[in-house]
């Protein structure tokens, strides 16, 4: 009879695949402390996070934490820095790292002068032992073996965690100081530099000859070290970047002349987009489902209610321009790049490269503007299959204004039509919420194939993929708070995502929680009207959880939701030419990440200004306050951009919005003054902060719109038009 395989003990967080301690940490003999992770800084403050949890757990000055950007050649894998899960997954494998390694050296300090481990203390990275010091981290790194699996934290003393000093965070005083901290910056000795020239779309095809003719003549131009193409993949190669943009530019200038381009009319009409989500060839799945669904056109004792909402395309809009930097040196690739999963990227660059996983390194460098899948793993694509052209010299890729809005994946547009059921007390017993979208992800590292644009414009390489959905379970996509967080007898969620894919899409913040929490918000505000209830009352009579009750009942006393009509009519009486209103929503990130309750104060005269944001959310133990406070305000201020003014635009054949005068978003002007305060619960696990404000704030404002003008607007952005659009259709209601 052969023994039992004992099953390793499941860590938590980025543990569980990465359970050597020496994979988080390296304790230097001159004090320093080498912080790995595998998550990535793009600006959410995530390292200095990270950093602060070691210094507490190890009782250390922050000051002594080095925490190390990203790389495939040292870091643990913890795939992609997304979905606000960084602080949840690295924060608590850090904790129980560094917890380890303290008691490992606590042992070490005990065992070398021969005292109980138990009798030490450690303060200020020195380890005591009746008020003695016995050495520090420096002193002691060369007696303890980090090669060892961390602990569960089951086996490991918690003891009290040190306070530590929380420091204006030094990525942000070098940028304020302009140092080169961007990606955009890096320059390289014997550097070349190059750009890349698109098709209008995916399914555009390239005349040889034609073809032939245009790379002649750029080929001849001064500084041009080459001109390379498989397929519609064309790229570049100049001596300096003015170079390669004029280039390029002679290029596409040749090519419409010659009129080299067949261009199909493959792109949905943009007037008939929610008629295509839904008439699309479509995989229904049901999300979830309790209690029968009764028939709302029969029972007498039930009123029934339904409204649609929509959502456009969006940019991810990203201030700077994808950027990426490559070098090959005999069979091995360097690459430096802001993808947001530098492992996954590597792994599919191992694939389109034709070349094993090992010989390809991505060094994770902080790009400007990075939330979501946008352009930062194509470049980093466009860059190595460039360098091998270049003979051992690095070779830079920028992309242009006009590729970024063009060739990175827009966040999906998305239809969705909700249904409810009251009795004939008007409460809520059934609930039904519909998605149309088609999936969020087309990140790299999921397929047998490479999700990579330049890959999928190599004609025949490999196919362009279809975007997917993740399991709810870790997420979702489409679906991401489409269930509801309140409790009904009855409540059906269907997913219908949309099998077409003529223009990329993939993750952009939040996926689908931007839209489903503006659709089922704002519907919940709609019940409210119908049947005479305040919309908090409403949202409280169904919401069983504490932690969300009380981030509600919090944000509407900061934002003195009970005077709201008594501010609206002394608003009204001082013969304003705006019209004011005020509205309320709430969310649970993913129904398992941070609670977040917004109250929105608007102003509507010829448009919609947002003019002040409350914002209450509860995100557990609380690691970096001010950082959270800036992830939840940041969340707000883009979300309150993509609800008023944001929309891709786009003809038959490609998308038009290339440019900031096609494409506005938030200006300084438009912004508002955003209030945050944070539920302090250190009795619950630390959860993301990052894209908890997103959905609340989309539904607060289309709240806050209809008590100011009476109006239900139901499709984003509220533009203008849109407003006119519903005054009209209640006019003829």
């Amino acid at each position: 009879m052969s023994a039992s395989i004992e099953k390793p003990v499941v860590l938590p967080g980025g543990l569980n695949t990465n359970r050597q301690l020496s994979q988080w940490l390296q304790f230097l003999p001159d004090g320093r402390v080498r912080l790995m992770s595998g998550k990535v800084e793009i600006g959410q403050g995530i390292l200095h996070a990270l950093a602060q949890i070691a210094a507490q757990e190890l009782a250390l000055d922050v000051g002594c934490i080095e925490a190390v950007a990203a790389s495939t050649a040292f870091s643990p894998n913890e795939a992609v820095t997304s979905g606000s899960l960084s602080i949840q997954d690295s924060g608590i494998a850090v904790r129980l790292a560094s917890r380890h390694a303290r008691l490992l050296f606590s042992r070490a300090a005990a065992e070398h002068l021969g005292v109980h481990v138990q009798d030490i203390d450690v303060a200020n990275g020195q380890f005591l032992h009746a008020g003695r010091v016995l050495g520090s981290y420096a002193d002691l790194c060369h007696r303890v073996d980090l090669a060892v699996e961390v602990l569960p934290a089951s086996q490991l003393p918690a003891g009290p965690m040190a306070r530590v000093a929380s420091p204006i965070r030094p990525d942000l005083v070098r940028k304020f100081f302009a140092a080169p901290e961007y990606l955009q910056d890096l320059a390289l000795p014997g550097m070349l530099h190059a750009r890349m020239l698109r098709p209008p779309n995916l399914q555009s095809r390239l005349n040889e000859e034609a073809w032939l003719q245009a790379q002649r003549h750029v080929q001849a131009l001064n500084g041009v070290q080459g001109v390379y193409r498989e397929g519609c993949q064309i790229g570049v190669i100049a001596g300096t970047e003015a170079q390669a943009i004029q280039a390029v530019e002679a290029l596409a200038l040749q090519l419409t002349e010659l009129r080299a381009w067949h261009v199909p009319a493959e792109f949905p009409d943009a007037a008939e987009l929610t008629n295509w989500l839904r008439q699309s060839p479509l995989q229904t799945t049901t999300v979830a489902t309790t209690g029968p669904a009764p028939d709302l056109t029969q029972s007498p004792a039930v009123r029934s209610l339904q409204a649609n909402y929509a959502r456009a395309y969006l940019h991810h809009a990203s201030m700077a321009p994808s950027c990426a930097l490559a070098q090959w040196l005999g069979d091995e690739v360097q690459v430096w790049s802001h993808s947001q999963g530098i492992f996954n990227l590597r792994r599919d660059m191992a694939l389109a490269l034709g070349c094993a996983p090992e010989q390809v390194t991505i060094a994770h460098v902080q790009g400007a503007g990075c939330y979501g899948h946008n352009g930062a793993d194509d470049v980093a694509f466009d860059a190595a299959w460039l360098a091998r052209f270049a003979a051992g010299s690095p070779v830079r890729v920028l992309w242009s204004r006009h590729d970024e809005m063009a060739w990175s994946p827009l966040g999906p547009a998305m239809s969705i039509r909700l249904q409810a059921g009251l009795d004939a007390q008007d409460r809520l017993v059934f609930w039904q919420h519909d998605v149309w979208s088609q999936g969020h992800g087309t990140r790299p590292g999921r397929n047998p194939t490479p999700a990579l644009l330049g890959c999928w414009l190599q004609h025949g390489k490999f196919p362009v993929l279809l975007a997917e959905n993740a399991a709810l379970a870790v997420g979702g996509g489409s679906d991401r708070n489409a269930v509801p967080p309140y409790a009904f007898e009855s409540s059906h969620i269907f997913n219908h995502r949309v099998m077409q894919m003529p223009m990329r899409v993939s993750a952009l913040r939040g996926l689908g929680a931007h839209a489903n929490v503006f659709a089922a918000e704002s519907f919940m505000d709609e019940v409210a009207h119908a049947t005479g209830q305040d919309p908090l009352s409403l949202r409280l009579n169904h919401l069983p959880d504490p932690r969300g009750r009380a981030v509600l009942e919090k944000v509407v006393e900061q934002a003195r939701w009970t005077q709201r009509q008594a501010r609206q009519q002394a608003h009204a009486a001082l013969g304003a030419d705006t019209a004011w209103g005020q509205g309320l929503a709430y969310a649970r990130y993913k129904n398992t990440g941070a609670y977040c309750a917004m109250v929105a104060e608007v102003e509507v005269a010829e448009q919609v200004r947002v003019k002040r944001l409350y914002v209450v959310a509860d995100v557990g133990h609380v690691v970096d306050a001010d950082g959270a406070i800036n992830q939840l305000e940041g969340g707000a201020i883009q979300a309150a951009s993509w609800t008023l003014m944001e929309a891709a635009r786009f003809d038959r054949q490609q998308i038009l919005s290339v440019d900031w005068e096609n494409y506005p978003i938030f200006r300084f002007e438009d912004v508002p003054e955003v209030s945050v305060d944070l539920v302090v619960d250190s009795t619950h696990p630390s959860v993301g902060a990052g894209e908890a404000t997103i959905g609340p704030c989309a539904a607060a404002i289309a709240n806050a719109v209809f008590h100011a003008l009476g109006v239900r607007v139901r499709d984003m952005p509220i533009t203008p038009e849109q407003i006119l659009t519903a005054m009209n259709q209640a006019d003829a209601a």
